[in-house]
């Protein structure tokens, strides 16, 4: 003789044995709709600042290689007049201009010629940097 359980009524959303129901993978909660457009939405906006951000600091490393090459070139450009006797910060000067550049600063001591070259770089629409470079060209010792 096998005793049979009574059955106790169940509410809905919860499973007989008191906790809550089980809900298939698909099933979702209705406070979760529209979750994911909001999650996607920063996603989204994340990815454009990172894009910006890169398309700034490529265009700054443009700018910096841009200035080093120009002040290369002006101080090679001064001491080969220095060679010929001319006037090295002026041949500088005129090959700075040639590559976009503004000559700041040239010196010259004995055949040797040190020069300082600025360039800008645009940031933005309204914004602007100016970045420097360095350079010393002369005869070998």
């Amino acid at each position: 003789m096998t005793r049979r359980r009574k059955r106790l009524p169940v509410r809905p959303g919860r499973c007989p044995a008191g906790g809550p129901a089980r809900r298939g993978a698909g099933a979702r909660d209705e406070t979760e709709r529209g979750s994911a457009t909001i999650l996607v939405t920063l996603l989204v906006g994340l990815l454009a600042l990172a894009a910006f951000v890169c398309v700034v600091l490529g265009g700054l490393l443009v700018g910096q290689r841009r200035a080093a090459a120009a002040a290369d070139l002006a101080a090679l450009a001064g001491a080969a007049a220095v060679q010929d006797g001319d006037e090295a910060c002026a041949a500088a000067e005129r090959v700075s201009a040639a590559n976009a550049a503004r000559l700041s600063a040239c010196e010259v001591s004995g055949e040797e010629v040190q020069v300082l070259v600025q360039v800008d770089v645009p940031l933005g629409p309204s914004v602007q940097t100016a970045l420097s470079a360095r350079a010393r060209a002369g005869p070998v010792p």
